[in-house]
């Protein structure tokens, strides 16, 4: 008994001393938690302390501020929609005052609506519709295999068809750019890394999107006088750069014609594209040509994004956009990215080519061209072998930069064009500098072997001959085109623009075609054919500059970089080459009637040409009476005499001639 109620002692001693215990735990626990709370208190107190001591109009307008950002979604709304209703009435009023005047801004405006309405349809509706047109996307995946191949051969059939058309009405001149292009598809096969592992649908749908849009463009009334206004347009814009290079370098700025006007101009486009980049506009355009090229190409999101990029940024510029995957590419992504880079120009750089009088119209459609083009080479070039799983699950999210406002957009994009004036400058220098240089090594060499006319153009223009017949260009201009494509490849293009527009503007003059045996300018058809082929950064410098900016994103593919960097050069040249090709096959060149007149009967032939143009002359002359007439449009007599001799017309008397 004593033992037990020893026990039992024991017991209710150690439960007095834990319910002691737990009453100091939570007494300690209340300490903590009030000293936890006492700043919180006194932060309450020192607000109310604050508001107190603040007046009446200070609390009002905190209040409304508090509101503002409540209510933020709403306002912005409010304000849209009033700027839309007053875009609205300038475009009606517009309209009431003058309809054709107000044209453009008509279709400006709906286009913009267009797109507005569609992007906040398939935001809304989208993934709905996508559900509803399943049976539609089940039938189709069933019978894929045949409906891709029996397009495949419509198209194909359309395509010879077209042509032999064609060819029947313009003659065979864009038969040699056919099988120049066809030439070029065949040898990127036979050196492919990987020759029967390569996807039809992307080379086929890259060359018809290539082929489409140049013959939308150069084939077209619409297309061409509507991108011909574009190139116009461009021009006038191009011209404000004048404004601020006269204030800056004074009126006398055009005796330094490069430095001083040409350069500028990159620095107004950087900072016009930095501000499209600020609001947005710049990268829904890239998303949308880059999903188009996607969707039609079955290529992957990065590379298809890289790709539209590059229609308007440098090839230093546009991996920034697919930055945060460019490590997990694969190798033939790598190579495709690249090779977009190589086979276009940034817009920047277009503007400073405008500036030198190359056209306008064929610069913008090169750029648009190359982009499916680059992307059909790339992975005809290099196949895709691995699983593309960097973005394969998601779809790639294109950032609108660092700007906090338009105006640091505008400032940045300034900014940074400094580092680019400065590099196109030295480059110039030493480019240039080493053109001369490599030519009187190569004359003092070709003095020691009797052959003094030796020099690096010369080399050039008998290296890269051939490829200039094959794109279309006549026997005449061959050796000065391949002359301009070898100082592109191996100098850079800004120096072959450069000489191209010499030639442009010598033709222009309307000078002697030779002076001293020598050529001074090419026809319009080469000068065509030349500005796209040059139109690209594939040259021996470019590939330092890409290599270093793509292992600076990526330092761990470096090796991948480097490795891939050499065929993807190749391939953003043959590209270029590519969409010469198809400028040769589409374009048709105004004719000079009075030159060509002039030259045409040394040959007598008879073709649409040559119609078209005694047309042009019949029309010119005006008749008074017997042996009484002018002749206008700079024909002359003998013209006429031999049109009434190989085409007369019912409606003029060619024996008031003859």
């Amino acid at each position: 008994m004593n033992s037990k109620r020893m026990e039992l002692d024991g017991i209710k001693k150690k439960s007095r001393k834990r319910g002691e215990d737990n009453n100091a735990f939570k007494s300690e626990e209340q300490i903590y938690i009030d000293v936890d709370s006492a700043p919180e208190v006194t932060d309450d107190a020192h607000i109310k302390t604050d508001q107190h001591n603040k007046s009446f109009p200070e609390r009002k307008m905190e209040a409304f501020q508090g509101y503002l950002a409540e209510h933020k979604d709403q306002i912005h709304r409010i304000i849209y929609l009033v700027l839309a209703a007053g875009l609205v009435a300038i475009v009606i009023a517009a309209c009431v005052l003058n309809f054709n005047r107000a044209v453009v801004l008509q279709v400006i405006t709906l286009v913009t609506i267009f797109f507005l309405v569609w992007d906040w349809m398939m935001e809304r509706y989208g993934d709905r519709v996508w559900e509803e047109l399943s049976p539609i996307r089940d039938l189709l995946s069933r019978n894929w295999f045949w409906i891709r191949w029996i397009t495949y051969v419509l198209l194909l059939m359309a395509l010879v068809c077209w042509l032999a058309l064609d060819i029947a009405q313009q003659g065979t001149r864009q038969l040699v750019s056919f099988f120049g292009l066809l030439l070029l598809i065949f040898l990127m096969l036979l050196f492919s890394k990987h020759p029967f592992r390569w996807c039809w649908q992307t080379l086929l749908c890259g060359i018809g999107l290539q082929f489409v849009f140049g013959l939308l463009i150069l084939r077209t009334t619409f297309g061409l006088g509507g991108l011909e206004w574009v190139g116009k347009q461009v021009e006038r814009f191009l011209s404000f750069t004048d404004i601020g290079s006269k204030f800056v370098f004074g009126a006398s700025y055009r005796d330094h014609n490069f430095v001083f006007q040409v350069m500028p101009i990159l620095v107004f486009l950087s900072s016009i594209i930095s501000i499209l980049y600020y609001i947005g506009f710049m990268p829904w355009l890239i998303y949308k040509i880059g999903f188009i090229m996607q969707v039609t190409m079955g290529t992957s999101p990065a590379e298809s994004m890289a790709a539209a990029g590059n229609i308007f940024l440098g090839h230093t510029d546009s991996p920034l956009l697919i930055r945060p995957y460019i490590s997990g590419l694969t190798r033939s992504e790598i190579h495709a990215v690249m090779t977009g880079g190589f086979a276009s120009v940034s817009g920047t750089i277009l503007g400073a080519y405008i500036s030198f009088g190359v056209e306008a119209t064929h610069l913008l459609t090169a750029s648009l061209m190359s982009a499916p083009a680059s992307l059909a080479i790339a992975k005809m070039f290099w196949p895709e072998t691995e699983t593309a799983s960097a973005t394969a699950s998601h779809d790639i999210k294109i950032d609108h930069g660092e700007s906090k406002n338009v105006l640091e957009a505008a400032s940045q994009g300034a900014s940074c064009a400094v580092g680019l004036v400065a590099n196109i400058v030295v480059n110039l220098i030493a480019f240039l500098a080493l053109l001369a240089f490599l030519d009187a090594a190569f004359s003092w060499l070709g003095e020691m072997l009797d052959c003094p006319q030796l020099s690096f153009s010369l080399i050039c223009s008998y290296m890269f001959m051939p490829l200039s017949l094959i794109m279309g260009v006549s026997w005449e201009d061959s050796f000065i085109v391949a002359e301009l494509i070898g100082t592109k490849t191996i100098i850079n293009e800004f120096v072959a623009y450069q000489k191209l527009s010499e030639f442009i503007s010598r033709r222009k003059a309307g000078g002697p075609e030779y002076v001293d045996n020598i050529k001074q300018y090419i026809s319009v058809h080469s000068e065509t054919i030349a500005t796209y082929a040059l139109c690209g950064f594939s040259n021996l410098a470019s590939l330092g500059m890409s290599i270093g900016a793509l292992s600076s994103l990526a330092p761990d593919r470096r090796a991948d970089i480097s490795s891939c960097a050499f065929r993807s050069l190749i391939a953003g040249s043959v590209s270029c080459f590519m969409t010469a090709c198809i400028a040769g096959m589409l374009y048709i060149p105004d004719l000079q009637c009075s030159h060509f007149l002039s030259t045409e009967f040394t040959n007598v032939t008879s073709s649409s040409q040559l119609v078209t143009c005694c047309t042009q002359l019949y029309n010119s002359v005006t008749v008074y009476e017997l042996l009484n007439m002018t002749i206008g449009e700079g024909f002359n007599q003998s013209s006429l005499q031999h049109c009434c001799t190989l085409t007369p017309l019912t409606h003029f008397n060619c024996s008031l001639v003859l």
